[in-house]
């Protein structure tokens, strides 16, 4: 008897409700809506730490691109603005010439936001300053410093997206998470102020 009320409400929500039984989320379909969902990660910053010496002279040089930022932290990816980045990575991938200048006479690394040539962190800095002239917060576009799968000393852009840290990399036109590149993470910028940074 009580199996036989049981199943009557049943039938009679479902009909007053217009429910699909077969497609109520229980605990079952949560789980399963969950694992399905990609996990957004972003990079966690740690200890303060000693921020890269050559960064400190262009900061010194350049005190416009090293001031406290304002704006969102997060960026919320549209195909608008997946577009915008894809085209900034591999336009300044393409038209600044890769150099390193870590061996050179006049002072050792010199970091750069403008010019034909450059290193890695030069490439890092320009795709920074053209996506802040498109709009994006300056709080959301961060360097960090890392080393290769080879162990070289690299750097690149991370952009705090509501997909997760991006990275644009000069090596590749590909924009990956941070979480899916060859690099071993060291440290990064503060969103706030780009002249703190923190251990990874």
């Amino acid at each position: 008897m009580l199996k036989t009320l049981l199943a009557t409400a049943v039938v009679a929500m479902t009909a007053f409700t217009g429910a699909n039984p077969a497609a109520a989320a229980g605990p079952g379909g949560f789980a399963r809506n969950l694992r399905d969902t990609p996990t957004v990660s972003f990079i966690a910053a740690r200890t303060p730490t000693l921020a890269p010496f050559a960064h400190v002279k262009f900061c010194m040089q350049n005190p416009a691109e090293c001031k406290k930022s304002s704006g969102s932290s997060v960026i919320a990816m549209t195909s608008y603005r997946e577009s915008q980045l894809k085209r900034v990575n591999s336009s300044v991938n393409r038209s600044v010439r890769a150099v390193n200048d870590s061996s050179a006479t006049d002072g050792g690394d010199v970091w750069q936001v403008s010019g034909g040539s450059g290193d890695c962190e030069d490439f890092a800095l320009i795709k920074r300053k053209r996506l802040i002239a498109m709009g994006w917060s300056p709080r959301a576009l961060r360097i960090a410093v890392a080393r290769t799968g080879s162990g070289e000393g690299h750097a690149v852009l991370v952009v705090k997206t509501s997909r997760g840290d991006l990275v644009l990399d000069n090596r590749t036109a590909a924009i990956r998470n941070w979480k899916n590149t060859d690099l071993r993470w060291v440290k990064i910028q503060s969103g706030d102020n780009p002249r703190i940074w923190y251990n990874i």
